[in-house]
């Protein structure tokens, strides 16, 4: 399997923009089953996956890696 051109050519600040792009994506999925979960009918069907965590910490690490790629890309 290959690596699309894209990415075979992306600098470090681009792969770790694509990184933090994509938690940011799955923190705002996590976002969305957290609402969807506390406008349920049934209140006693909870569930038992932790979206608020997983949604704090996936949007900690996302805002940190593009924080940290952004200056680098701009820079180039």
């Amino acid at each position: 399997m290959t690596e699309p051109d894209f990415l075979l050519f992306a600098s470090d600040a681009d792969l770790a923009a694509y990184w933090g792009g994509a938690c940011l994506l799955a923190a705002m999925v996590c976002m969305a089953m957290e609402r969807r979960r506390v406008k349920r009918r049934e209140i006693n069907r909870v569930g038992w996956v932790p979206w608020t965590g997983l949604f704090l910490v996936l949007a900690v690490i996302g805002g940190g890696l593009l924080a940290a790629a952004v200056p680098a890309m701009l820079q180039a």
